[in-house]
């Protein structure tokens, strides 16, 4: 182990024997695949191992305890907007809701709050979670939150098929594992992983999977231009398609369309880790305690939605997406005298701010079997032509 920016807070002695423990066992892995991983492999690895991994162990991740703070814990107002898109489009379509990695289960409380106030809440809100610890503290936030209403949350380990309704995912496209691809020498190569005596350090091999070296072939030409590629995001957007029988699938998240992903000035990718609300740039740095992630190339996804047979509803900043649900209009209800206005007030920055999350953040929604109205959110601005 070497954590290689030593100013950066020290885990306790049992966050980092587990960190070791998964250390092990991806060496382990490493061993049988004659020293070298894919960085898809590694990262898939440092996040899910089942009880080691950054979201299948038992380490804070969000909040002030954690490495990030995500939208729904910043004001609740944020879930009573993307209700406000659910409700549009669960009055047209009917059926229930689908919410992917769940985090916290605040946004599901939120959103189900705001829903029985529109009077239009579902029968079941199926929660495709596959952390158990992330499950129980999905259904604490429940309880805590809006105990009436707990009932109707169900965990799923699967898809269902002919789903109708909503599928709604936060911050989850950006988490999935990517590959990492570099130009050396004129010829792309894959990034992948080996074991070192400090831990695990890079090693590149030549590019010949075909996937691959299409996603890469319009990329600048630049020597030790790197970057990432989501297949795996991609095949689950697929995946909610063939599951979407009539609804919508609303994601947000963090990222850009292919033109700016993929702009020379971007020549070392987006590839980041989150360790204590700090920055890091060390993938490898005390893995199982480090979210790993890359932001979500949404050219990429709506290609894979499109060849799935969804319509693109919508593409936007989450600013946009915010105020057109009327964010201002909910926080002007509050009492401009109290704790949570000047809260709600600090949040709004963050959430609708150019220089924080309104527009490095987007909303993209697709949707099947659906005619009406453009729903709330995506009725100022639409920028699908970026895409």
């Amino acid at each position: 182990m070497n954590p290689s920016q030593p100013q950066l807070p020290t885990p306790d002695i049992a966050a980092a024997a587990s960190s070791d423990a998964l250390c092990r066992h991806i060496r382990s892995h490493i061993a049988t695949q004659d020293g070298w991983i894919s960085f898809a492999d590694y990262m898939r690895m440092a996040l899910y191992t089942p009880g080691l991994g950054y979201y299948s162990g038992g380490a804070a991740k969000f909040g002030t305890a954690g490495d990030f703070i995500t939208a729904p814990g910043l004001s609740p107002l944020f879930g009573g907007c993307v209700a406000a898109t659910i409700a549009h489009v669960l009055q047209e379509s009917g059926g229930n809701i689908i919410e992917v990695g769940a985090g916290t289960g605040q946004l599901a409380a939120q959103i189900l709050a705001e829903l029985e106030r529109l009077e239009q809440l579902p029968a079941q809100y199926g929660i495709l979670e596959l952390s158990g610890e992330l499950r129980e503290r999905q259904r604490q936030t429940l309880q805590t939150l809006v105990p009436h209403l707990a009932e109707r949350a169900v965990w799923l380990d699967t898809l269902p098929t002919e789903f109708v309704g909503v599928i709604v995912g936060n911050e989850v496209l950006d988490a999935m594992p990517c590959e990492v691809l570099q130009l050396v020498d004129g010829a792309w190569q894959q990034r992948g992983v080996v074991a070192s005596e400090e831990g695990f350090a890079w090693q590149n091999r030549p590019l010949h999977d075909a996937n691959l070296l299409a996603a890469c072939a319009r990329w600048p030409q630049i020597p030790g231009y790197t970057s990432e590629v989501q297949l795996e995001a991609q095949g689950f957007i697929a995946a909610l398609a063939n599951s979407l029988q009539r609804g919508m699938i609303l994601m947000l998240d963090y990222g850009f369309p292919a033109g700016e992903f993929y702009h020379p000035e971007r020549s070392m990718g987006t590839l980041i880790g989150h360790y204590r609300h700090h920055t890091v740039h060390d993938p490898f740095h005390w893995p199982g305690l480090t979210d790993i992630t890359c932001h979500v190339d949404f050219s990429a996804m709506y290609q894979a939605a499109d060849q799935s047979g969804l319509c693109l509803d919508g593409y936007t900043s989450q600013a946009s997406y915010l105020l057109d649900c009327g964010i201002l209009d909910r926080a002007a209800q509050l009492d401009s005298q109290s704790v949570e206005y000047l809260r709600t007030a600090a949040a709004l920055q963050k959430l609708l701010g150019h220089a924080e999350m309104g527009e490095l953040f987007k909303v993209i929604a697709f949707s099947r079997g659906l005619e009406g109205a453009t729903a709330p959110g995506f009725r100022a601005q639409d920028r699908s032509g970026e895409l």
